[in-house]
Order: structure tokens, then C-alpha cells, then sequence
């Protein structure tokens, strides 16, 4: 069974930087293809970045040139370095993580929320 556990959340002014951690139980993140999402109150989940198992990112035209994700794999752990944060940030952000590049994601952390005040 693979838990993933996310961590780093928390309330910061507009402009700030929050590093968002995922930590991996049960699988390990290198031959994984883990990504995070966000949900704002009252708004779908959305696609924000993915690291493949090869290393490949990609990112939702909204975070690009801010959010940088990326994947320590001693500690088992993927990371999203986020700056210049702004209000329209605020969300609870999810880790997930699946073995195909395409599909559903098979597994999901419990989400750390991120407020971002103006």
C-alpha cells in the first residue's frame, strides 16, 4: 500500500515562497510519475505539476516560471518550490502518484492548505 504524507502548507502574503514536501511510504518516487494538484473552495481539482520517472517536468500554464517541482530520491520525496505566490494560489494542494504516464492517479496524500492574503 503506498501512503503519501504532504507537509509545508501554511498562510503567507502575496509575493512569499512556501516549499511544499510529499513523502512516499510503500513505493519509491523514482519509478513513479507524481504530480501535485489543488483545489480551491468551491472549484475543481487541477493539474498544477508532474515529475515523470524520468525527470520530465511539467507545469499548468498559471504556475509556470513560479512553482519548480522536483524529487530527492534518497529521502523518497517530491517537492514544490513555490514563489512569487498570489492570492489566486490559495488552495489545498494534493500530492498524488501512479506507475503509467498516462491514466488516472493511482494514489493521494491528504492535502496541506495554502492561503496566500493580498
Amino acid at each position: 500500500q503506498v501512503q503519501l504524507v504532504e507537509s509545508g502548507g501554511g498562510l503567507v502574503q502575496a509575493g512569499d515562497s512556501l516549499r511544499l514536501s510529499c513523502v512516499a511510504s510503500g513505493r519509491t518516487f523514482s519509478s513513479m510519475n507524481t504530480g501535485w494538484f489543488r483545489q480551491a473552495p468551491g472549484k475543481e481539482r487541477k493539474f498544477v505539476a508532474t515529475i515523470r520517472w524520468s525527470g520530465i517536468t511539467v507545469y499548468a500554464d498559471s504556475v509556470k516560471g513560479r512553482f519548480t517541482i522536483s524529487r530527492d530520491n534518497a529521502k523518497n520525496a517530491v517537492y514544490l518550490q513555490m514563489n512569487s505566490l498570489k492570492p489566486e494560489d490559495t488552495a489545498v494542494y494534493y500530492c498524488a502518484t501512479k506507475e503509467s504516464e498516462s491514466g488516472k492517479y493511482d494514489y493521494w496524500g491528504q492535502g496541506t492548505q495554502v492561503t496566500v492574503s493580498s
